[in-house]
């Protein structure tokens, strides 16, 4: 499948590598971001230097007109959509017992919230186009089973995965598939590693030994975009080095390899 792609929260990160891998396969890209115009200008020259259209618009997850407008903005420059990429996010840490409400909802706002505005108002377009397309979240493990200190991170995506199971049901007829990945600890911003080689730095508690590069969930995209993966609507699928196999908040504090043993 070709045509044009969104990906919110492509300034950074995965968002970035997503709209690169995107590119590389043909797409034309609309680069949505939130907190770093300069980045997503910067990712927006490096789609351009693949020989494909980029388009740059900011987009406020947290406020429905503004969001649904941005997808309009680039819908509209981009001369239509065949992909829509909900990636953007925000985390928090804290234990359940002190964790301000205020806190909670800006999480769920952020993250949950957020997602259902913009796949919603990506799907309506998709829809009326009548050419059937994809749909794509970046959930999290924390999509399948929680760790500690993040209850309102995992209950968004707990809540996304939620959201991307009963679009693939009502979007089906539509010829409309919606699928989620579920990175687990990959080198970005996010985890404090942003710029690191995944290999730099052991992780005994992750099978693989290693963090994940932004590129292998990206790779994971690019591949549920494609014409190749148009049998698959519905899942969560984990980018994680085998971490949902240790149960994340065993891998996370696991500090040997004795569990080999």
């Amino acid at each position: 499948m070709t045509g044009a792609a969104i990906v919110t929260g492509a300034d950074s990160g995965i968002g970035r590598a997503i709209a690169v891998a995107l590119a590389e396969a043909g797409h034309d890209v609309g680069v949505a971001w939130y907190a770093d115009e300069q980045g997503a200008h910067a990712t927006a020259e490096e789609v351009r230097s693949l020989g494909v259209r980029a388009e740059v618009e900011r987009f406020d997850a947290t406020d429905p007109e503004q969001a649904t407008g941005a997808i309009d903005a680039l819908v509209e420059r981009l001369g239509g959509l065949a992909v829509f990429v909900s990636n953007g996010g925000v985390a928090a840490t804290a234990p359940l017992l002190d964790m301000p409400f205020e806190e909670w909802r800006r999480v769920l706002a952020t993250d949950l919230d957020g997602a259902f505005v913009g796949i919603q108002h990506a799907a309506r377009h998709l829809v009326r186009l009548h050419r059937g397309g994809r749909i794509i979240a970046t959930g999290s493990v924390q999509s399948h089973e929680p760790m500690m200190r993040m209850t309102a991170y995992g209950a968004a995506k707990h809540g996304l995965r939620g959201l991307v199971a009963g679009a693939a049901l009502e979007l089906a007829e539509h010829g409309i598939t919606v699928n989620a990945v579920a990175p687990g600890e990959i080198a970005t911003a996010m985890t404090g590693r942003e710029d690191a080689e995944p290999a730099d730095g052991a992780r005994p508690g992750i099978p693989l030994g290693r963090s994940g590069d932004a590129r292998e969930v990206a790779a994971l995209v690019a591949f549920l975009a494609s014409p190749a993966a148009s049998y698959i609507t519905g899942a969560s699928i984990p980018v994680d080095g085998g971490m949902l196999r240790m149960g994340p908040a065993g891998a996370a504090a696991l500090t040997d390899s004795a569990w080999r043993s």
